[in-house]
């Protein structure tokens, strides 16, 4: 009966959504030995075993744990078939990611080219083997069936755990080199080569960066000058910028802020990938709040290791004609005249700001990007640079609206002492003397124009990526 059952679950027909329900519910009735409504981890491993199909080590107990949505410990109906539906979604994914020339079918030259994408060179012999692992009719390729009924009860859901999987399994020996995130898509898997990822992202950001720095610097002109008895428009704030400094002095600050770029990516991103491991309560999978936490974090230790550059930025965006000749001079004056000191100043609320936006920001983006995956994506895991743009300005729109008021707060700590006759404050202080003067929308002064840098900012940024990734060789 088991072998009918394996026959049954694994045929055409079983693409079409009323027979694959069908199937999932007499598969389901197999498996629930003891007729109580539930599969749990032992009924699973012996019926999965009495089928004869393929599971790894420690399978059942993940399968059980994802799927277990009431943390009975067990799977009902509804919580099988939905596992498995979204189980197959993700392996089509793999699986269309390996068909390199979209033909339905991968062989041992499509293995081999992938995983040398990933920077994993193995021999013919090596790509064979793996291939004789999946492969049931002996054709030496393997169909979207027979990839299924490999994989469907093995809860390896993307490339890099299908790998540690056939590693593990001692089909093929990498060794333990692979460390590429699991949050990437499959065009950036591509590569092994993180330092074009971060060349492409920095100059990405750079661009960005120079593009809408006016209107950064509009937003710090905003937030340092403007109040209830001197309101700054945004017309108004540009004719005062051009006239006391001329066209150039748009861009004031711009340097030090595109220098601190590459290295503020590199901490950031890589702390996010080593906090997401630490915090990760399930190997391999990453929850929204632990997403949330790892970018917090993430975001807190990259800020700190660059932060005297943002003290500069915002001394050099303020600055008045001839007062600084540039960031090195800007750096020895305040050390000369404030202490090294100086350089941190406004750092609390810039660390508190941090949580919320780069959590926030990290975790709606990725949430938002995943979410589109699982129902809308069909035959590839790109989700196409229009939807990456879509996400990105939803994610930092939200992060800037929960830190903004922070952020204003610490951009006028920064520039206390570059104003002159200007009251040092602690962040309490100045924070209730700005709510006392200004009202509680006082602590938003200079949003508009940081809003409307957003999407130009995150369109520029993806469009040079995708330029600086075909120019550097990074695999589409």
């Amino acid at each position: 009966m088991y072998q009918t059952m394996r026959k049954l679950l694994f045929t055409e027909s079983y693409c079409e959504a009323e027979d694959r329900t069908k199937t999932y519910e007499a598969l389901f009735e197999k498996l629930d030995a003891n007729k109580d409504g539930k599969v749990d981890v032992s009924e699973l491993k012996a019926g999965l075993t009495a089928m004869g199909i393929a599971f790894g080590k420690g399978a059942a107990q993940k399968i059980v744990s994802s799927g277990d949505s009431d943390k009975d410990e067990g799977l009902d109906f509804t919580e099988f078939s939905r596992y498995l539906k979204e189980h197959e979604k993700k392996l089509r994914l793999t699986f269309k990611s390996l068909d390199k020339n979209n033909d339905g079918r991968i062989d041992s030259v499509e293995i081999k080219q992938s995983l040398a994408n990933l920077g994993m060179d193995i021999s013919k012999e090596e790509a064979e083997k793996i291939l004789n692992s999946i492969d049931v009719d002996g054709t030496m390729t393997v169909d979207w069936n027979e990839w299924r009924e490999h994989f469907l009860f093995n809860p390896a859901t993307n490339l890099q755990e299908i790998i540690r999987y056939w590693k593990h399994s001692t089909v093929l020996d990498i060794g333990d080199s692979i460390a590429i995130p699991d949050e990437f898509t499959e065009e950036e898997k591509t590569t092994g080569i993180w330092w074009k990822q971060l060349a492409a992202g920095a100059m990405a950001g750079a661009v960005s960066r120079t593009g809408t720095a006016p209107l950064d610097r509009m937003k710090v002109f905003m937030q340092v000058h403007s109040s209830k008895s001197n309101k700054i428009s945004l017309v108004g704030g540009f004719k005062q910028m051009l006239k006391e400094g001329g066209v150039s002095s748009l861009w004031r600050g711009n340097g030090v802020n595109v220098l601190k770029i590459a290295p503020e990516t590199a901490i950031k991103f890589m702390a996010y990938e080593q906090y997401k491991k630490l915090l990760s309560s399930e190997s391999g999978k990453v929850k929204t709040h632990e997403r949330f936490i790892s970018g917090s974090l993430a975001g807190a230790t990259a800020q700190t290791a660059i932060y005297p550059m943002e003290v500069m930025k915002t001394r050099l965006t303020l600055r008045k004609t001839g007062q600084y000749s540039g960031m090195f001079d800007c750096a020895k004056k305040i050390l000369k005249k404030e202490g090294v000191k100086a350089f941190y100043k406004g750092y609390i609320p810039n660390i508190l700001g941090i949580i919320p936006y780069a959590g926030i920001d990290l975790a709606v983006y990725e949430s938002l990007k995943n979410a589109w995956l699982s129902h809308y994506a069909k035959d590839t895991a790109n989700p196409g640079v229009i939807v990456l743009l879509c996400c990105g300005t939803i994610s930092s729109t939200c992060g800037q609206l929960a830190s903004y008021p922070l952020a204003l707060v610490r951009t006028r700590m920064q520039a206390q002492a570059s104003m002159e006759g200007s009251e040092q404050l602690s962040m309490n202080r100045l924070v209730k003397k700005i709510v006392e003067k200004e009202g509680f929308f006082g602590l938003y002064r200079g949003i508009l124009p940081n809003f409307m840098k957003v999407i130009p900012a995150v369109s520029i940024s993806y469009v040079v990526y995708e330029y600086m990734r075909t120019g550097l060789g990074i695999s589409k």
